[in-house]
């Protein structure tokens, strides 16, 4: 059975694109039949991140407006098996998004056979966020460990329930929390909230920390998620420990705590 999942957040640029891009790709890896759709209609970053920007011929909007198939305009990703990208359109306004064709084209997915639908959603609560929500089964919210992001992620968590179909009709859409750019020494020197304060404001499952660090960067400006760039890098087994506790692996909690300096690193800091 096809599962829906939006990645979403109250505020922009906390990570959404790119663990919409790593989510997809580690449960590609894990051998499931898995499409990203990008609902940031006008700006499109998903198809940069995912390395398949100079492949886009049609995107999500023409789908929508009958103006391609989704065949068309599906992109196959050559690296990994089973992950395929329906890009946004960066010339479209978001209104050009509207429910009846975005529920065919998800509809069309299931049909297909995918596993996971993951809806890449813009920030805030305009179209393009309410469309990415509407058919949704399970949500990620993400959001980075500052009380800005925060308070934004605890309203659209209001919205989820009310404005997404599971919602209006009395059912509910499972939440999870990911955090991203955790560093446990900002947290311990008073500069960051913990992830512990954030489940505790949110109320939300916590599937887990993704640690601040430049390999993540470094593999988005390449092209590349980094389960596939730096797969060794602790970015990338955060991500990979976030979707084996989404699909119900018990997997330990790492990179929440500051490492231990040992003798000689505490001499010479």
């Amino acid at each position: 059975m096809s599962r829906v999942i939006v990645v979403t957040s109250g505020k922009g640029g906390v990570g959404k694109t790119t663990t919409s891009a790593n989510i997809s790709t580690a449960l590609a890896l894990r051998g499931y039949k898995v499409a990203v759709i990008d609902f940031d209609v006008g700006l499109r970053n998903l198809d940069l991140i995912m390395g398949v920007e100079r492949r886009v011929v049609y995107d999500f909007v023409h789908v929508i407006h009958g103006e391609a198939t989704l065949k068309q305009a599906l992109i196959r990703d050559k690296r990994v098996e089973n992950l395929y990208i329906l890009p946004a359109s960066q010339t479209r306004d978001k209104d050009a998004l509207h429910e009846a064709g975005v529920e065919k084209v998800i509809e069309e997915l299931k049909a297909d056979g995918f596993d996971f639908i993951i809806c890449d959603s813009p920030a805030g609560i305009e179209t393009g966020a309410l469309m990415a929500l509407r058919f949704a089964d399970d949500a990620f919210v993400v959001t980075n460990p500052e009380v800005s992001s925060v308070r934004d992620s605890d309203r659209i968590l209001g919205i989820l329930q009310a404005k997404s179909k599971k919602g209006e009709t009395g059912q509910r859409i499972n939440e999870y929390l990911v955090v991203t750019r955790y560093n446990p020494n900002r947290v311990d020197a008073g500069e960051m909230l913990s992830y512990q304060d954030i489940i505790e404001l949110l109320a939300v499952k916590f599937l887990g920390a993704v640690p601040e660090g430049q390999e993540v960067l470094s593999s988005s400006n390449a092209g590349m998620p980094v389960v596939l760039n730096a797969p060794e890098s602790n970015a990338s087994l955060a991500y990979g420990d976030i979707v084996a506790r989404y699909l119900g692996e018990d997997v330990p909690q790492r990179f929440l705590t500051a490492e231990k300096k040992g003798l000689f690193a505490r001499l010479f800091s």
